[in-house]
């Protein structure tokens, strides 16, 4: 099945929302108070530092967060394609479509042009995937959010997170974004997890990597053409 791109689209990746980055609620409050009038949403995964459906705590602290994407939903499309922080999301959001890991890529098209979009974390090696299996089991989850006393396991990931450094650059992006194409067929490829911001293009594709909101302070626009766009 594919899906249209419309002109106007607004793409957010990897702004790993928590008490420290707070650049998602800066565009989520332009959109509800028209200040940006996205034709579309994509949120490209890692959008709230670690969520997951089942988790009780820390769906509590983005509660905000929540309620803003919800409340976009309402009036424009929203695409949520989860991430390696962010899963097990569509109970949380009604009206959008979420797409999980194992649903990626996701195929679109956007006049004759042919797109294909991920949060990033797929074609890794085996023992990646059986671990991206473990953390998205919702039996487990379920069990750890009971044992979850005094939030003390919720808290200890947070304080793990808030600590960890997430932004560096690829060398050679060029080289690494042939390596990412080969995994594709579509003309253009959209991907966030890798925090670069840049594209690549060669004489039959196009790889775009989404900025990540929390390093460089920048989404994308989609006007035909993807644009970096300073929040």
């Amino acid at each position: 099945m594919f899906h249209n791109i419309k002109k106007d689209s607004i793409f957010i990746a990897d702004s790993h929302f928590n008490e420290k980055n707070q650049e998602l609620l800066t565009i989520l409050e332009k959109i509800v108070n028209k200040e940006l009038n996205p034709s579309q949403l994509f949120l490209m995964g890692d959008i709230i530092d670690f969520i997951s459906g089942e988790s009780k705590y820390f769906i509590k602290i983005n509660k905000k967060v929540i309620d803003l994407i919800n409340e976009i939903s309402n009036s424009i499309e929203v695409f949520y394609l989860e991430g390696n922080h962010d899963y097990n999301l569509q109970k949380l959001f009604p009206k959008i479509k979420v797409f999980k890991r194992e649903n990626q890529p996701v195929k679109f098209i956007y006049e004759t042009r042919s797109i294909a979009m991920s949060h990033g974390d797929i074609f890794t090696p085996w023992h990646y995937n059986l671990y991206c299996k473990i953390i998205r089991n919702t039996p487990l989850l379920i069990f750890l959010n009971l044992i979850d006393f005094g939030n003390f396991i919720s808290k200890r990931i947070e304080n793990a997170l808030l600590k960890k450094t997430i932004c560096s650059e690829i060398e050679d992006f060029e080289f690494f974004a042939k390596s990412r194409l080969s995994n594709y067929k579509e003309e253009v490829v959209v991907e966030g997890h890798f925090h670069q911001g840049k594209t690549f293009k060669n004489e039959k594709q196009t790889y775009v990597n989404v900025p990540s909101l929390c390093c460089s302070k920048k989404y994308m626009m989609f006007d035909g053409e993807f644009k970096g766009v300073n929040i």
